[in-house]
């Protein structure tokens, strides 16, 4: 999957009409973005506070692994509330619990951490050509994506269906996906369940660049049926003025930041994950973009369950 967690307000793009996530891509036509809020009320930006000191060890170990001095390179996609997007009054800053993650992490690296918007299915493959440090997009850890590059864990979360209000469909399973046509986000591991699925009985997998994608399909009655991280399936029901509807959750498996495989920045950035859970400084983040179910135990390298 793409997979991540359960979450309450914010941003997500739903359609034409009405306001989503910022979507990353150039095909403003999938989306918009629009604004979330805080338990308080205010608009949902940047975790505050997020000041860490650099770990002198881990900077030095960080340093000889990036690809331009001083600048951690980080490749994200910006169309997945409330893990990356854009807010409503700017198109250029990717904000949202993976952003405020990055920035945490290129402080204790003694780096400059440069977010990216790239699409989704193209950040693994940029990894292995050296266009980015890392790939900080809600990538679930999985041993198939371990063949061709490496992680560290960092978060969990599961996979929620999703519909529109006036269905009656109330998926519980992939089998109930049997019959029924679904839109996902191309490269994700919704789209792989999907169509792992399809080989069981007839689907319709409608794969989309990104998440503004699949959401307009819905919207518009192309597609039945959605799948997304369980966090992201929730904003998107949260924000959509009551159109859409969250079912049921499956498959909780943990989030992972990518690297080329054998990166050297492997180490350096477990240490980094570890000491940003030990100074409270994650589950802060967590808990500003509502993230309750977000935390994990022990981070790894390449801890994948399946």
């Amino acid at each position: 999957m793409r997979l991540r967690i359960t979450v309450l307000a914010a941003v997500m793009a739903i359609a034409a009409v009405i306001l989503g996530a910022g979507c990353g891509s150039s095909n403003d036509d999938n989306g918009s973005s629009g604004t979330g809020t805080t338990a308080a009320g205010g608009a949902l930006t940047a975790t505050p506070g997020i000041n860490v000191a650099k770990d002198d060890a881990i900077a030095s170990a960080a340093a000889n692994a990036v690809n331009q001095s001083g600048q951690l390179t980080i490749a994200s996609d910006a169309t997945y509330p409330p893990m990356e997007f854009f807010s409503e009054d700017n198109s250029t800053t990717v904000i949202g619990a993976d952003a405020d993650i990055s920035k945490a992490l290129g402080q204790i690296m003694g780096l400059q951490a440069n977010v990216q918007n790239t699409p989704f299915d193209s950040i693994l493959p940029g990894l292995t050509a050296g266009k980015y440090d890392l790939g900080i997009s809600s990538f679930t850890d999985t041993l198939d994506r371990q063949k061709t590059n490496d992680f560290v864990t960092y978060a969990q979360a599961g996979t929620s269906f999703y519909a529109s209000t006036s269905s009656t469909l109330a998926p519980k399973t992939l089998a109930d996906l049997c019959d029924h046509s679904v839109a996902v986000e191309k490269g994700t591991t919704q789209q792989t369940d999907a169509e792992d699925q399809a080989k069981q009985c007839q689907v319709d997998v409608q794969a989309y660049p990104d998440q503004n994608g699949a959401n307009l399909a819905i919207s518009s009655g192309r597609a039945e049926l959605g799948m997304a991280d369980s966090p992201v399936s929730a904003y998107i029901v949260e924000q959509s003025n009551g159109q859409f509807k969250l079912g049921e959750a499956y498959g909780v498996a943990p989030y992972g930041i990518a690297m080329k495989k054998g990166s050297a920045l492997a180490q350096p950035l477990l240490d980094a994950v570890k000491a940003l859970y030990a100074d409270g400084t994650m589950q802060k983040i967590f808990d500003y973009w509502q993230l309750k179910d977000a935390a994990i135990s022990n981070p790894q390298i390449n801890g994948a369950i399946n």
